[in-house]
């Protein structure tokens, strides 16, 4: 399955981040958490071409601390500089602040080098849509700046911030690429609400998070729905439904109802903290 999703807007953003790049320093890429090579827009990859980047990791407070960690080091160890991020935490927004001066410092040293004033350092900020990437902005600048929401597609045009004196930032519209070639990207983004609601069948993007969860995270799955055994899907469901009151007139379950609850329980962290991929079953680039 390949799930196709490529709008005009982000098409034409895509154009702007390639026109905009040569005004910048170096990239912060936000990616989420929960799934921090799925959510990296591989279109991306190709664009920046040698910009220095920062990877950031949103929404750490919903995802496993102990996958993070694994996740930060290993994109520390391929040479790529990141950090994890709880935008509700003011430590965290100055450990952006700190990582963002530090890579722009090389290019005010130049800067100096030649007899030129230094400028604050410019950084544009990319990631896929819902990522958090609106209310970092608004975080770092200490004000309202970027429109936030629980959906995808909130920002639809790029503009310039200040961080304090320490650098600029450009914003840019979250881009997804033209298309998932595999099925379990797909699923993962679907699960953390990356993606629209409408494009994949949330009956399967349940399945696809009971499935997960059974193999890594089975307590806390058996805890929140009260499960006995978790192998026939089918009875999952039928399970979920009567315990959690997702049930059609005649005392029948409703399917989607059940997606419903259990993608809504995993987006809001009532699964516990959950990541749903690890950092040895992918290389990082």
């Amino acid at each position: 399955m390949a799930i196709q999703w490529f709008p005009g807007h982000m098409a034409k953003a895509k154009r702007e981040v390639e026109e905009k790049l040569k005004l910048v320093d170096f990239v912060i890429e936000l990616v989420d958490a929960r799934a921090p090579l799925s959510s990296q827009n591989p279109m991306l990859k190709q664009v920046l071409n040698n910009k220095p980047k920062l990877i950031v990791l949103m929404k750490k407070d919903l995802a496993d601390q102990e996958v993070t960690k694994r996740w930060v080091e290993k994109f520390n160890q391929g040479g790529i500089q990141a950090i994890d991020v709880n935008v509700n935490h003011k430590a965290d927004i100055q450990k952006v602040i700190q990582q963002a001066k530090l890579l722009g410092q090389e290019k005010m040293e130049k800067l100096k080098r030649k007899g030129i004033q230094p400028r604050p350092a410019r950084a544009m900020i990319v990631g896929i849509p819902n990522v958090g990437k609106s209310t970092l902005i608004n975080r770092l600048a200490n004000k309202k700046i970027a429109k936030t929401g629980d959906r995808p597609g909130i920002t639809k045009q790029q503009l310039w911030i200040k961080v304090k004196k320490d650098f600029e930032l450009l914003d840019t519209p979250g881009i997804l690429w033209p298309k998932f070639e595999e099925e379990v990207v797909g699923y993962r983004l679907a699960a953390i609400g990356t993606i629209k609601d409408q494009l994949l069948p949330l009956p399967d993007v349940t399945a696809f998070i009971i499935r997960y969860m059974a193999e890594h995270y089975p307590t806390q799955l058996k805890d929140r729905y009260q499960l006995e055994e978790m192998e026939d899907m089918v009875e999952v469901f039928e399970s979920i439904g009567r315990i959690r009151g997702a049930l059609e007139s005649g005392g029948q379950v409703n399917y989607d109802k059940v997606a419903d609850i259990v993608i809504r329980d995993l987006r809001v962290g009532r699964l516990g903290t959950i990541t749903l991929e690890q950092p040895e079953d992918s290389p990082v680039s």
